[in-house]
């Protein structure tokens, strides 16, 4: 909910600063606080603290720590428009994604927080956003169920949430990985061969569908 406090108009040393650099080095300590600590957990002055700024800059740029979430909830929209862009083969994406673990670690801990965090919709500050970024996807596998490229028999929302399962398990399942993989389930080579893998299932799933 939106902070009903009046925002602090910066200090003369602080207007002089670039407000686009401060805004993207609050969002970056954000995330690995969001990410350390979940967002209950996650405190504003330990996130300033990282990014080397007043406290009082979240509020003005963010209206506070809600608004500084939803912030990050855009940048990560416009991260994957960029890492899957449209007509990118479903097995690819499942890799990209899987990669994350690898190449953007903090964004898939604060996805998997979400999760732990989640007490009904009233407690999900990302809850809209989300669905409709998800909804897209959902279509995107009902259109490859109807053109006979994915298995009838499944139920595409239920897929997705397995799909999106898979990718995040060396995230949410380290200590899965390690006893049954015998792996380091953090390794830049244990990830990318389970990328390949992920990749793998999709595609032998697609050729059932035919």
């Amino acid at each position: 909910m939106p902070s009903s406090k009046p925002r602090r108009s910066p200090k003369p040393q602080e207007r002089q600063r670039d407000p686009e650099r401060t805004r993207q080095l609050i969002l970056d300590a954000a995330e690995a606080e969001f990410a350390a600590h979940g967002f209950r957990g996650a405190r504003t002055a330990a996130i300033a603290a990282r990014a080397g700024v007043n406290q009082q800059l979240i509020s003005y740029y963010f209206d506070g720590k809600d608004g500084l979430y939803q912030a990050m909830s855009q940048r990560w929209q416009e991260l994957r428009r960029n890492l899957v862009p449209p007509g990118t083969p479903l097995p690819e994406q499942l890799r990209r994604y899987a990669l994350q673990a690898l190449d953007n670690p903090d964004a898939v801990r604060l996805f998997a927080w979400g999760g732990l965090e989640y007490a009904g919709p009233d407690s999900d500050p990302d809850r809209g956003p989300r669905a409709e970024q998800l909804g897209s996807s959902v279509e995107e596998l009902r259109a490859m169920q109807a053109d006979g490229r994915l298995p009838a028999e499944l139920d595409p929302a239920c897929l997705l949430v397995m799909l999106m399962g898979a990718a995040m398990a060396p995230t949410s399942l380290p200590h899965v990985i390690a006893g049954v993989c015998d792996a380091d389930p953090r390794s830049p080579e244990f990830l990318k061969h389970y990328a390949e893998q992920v990749a793998l299932l999709v595609q032998l799933l697609q050729q059932g569908g035919g």
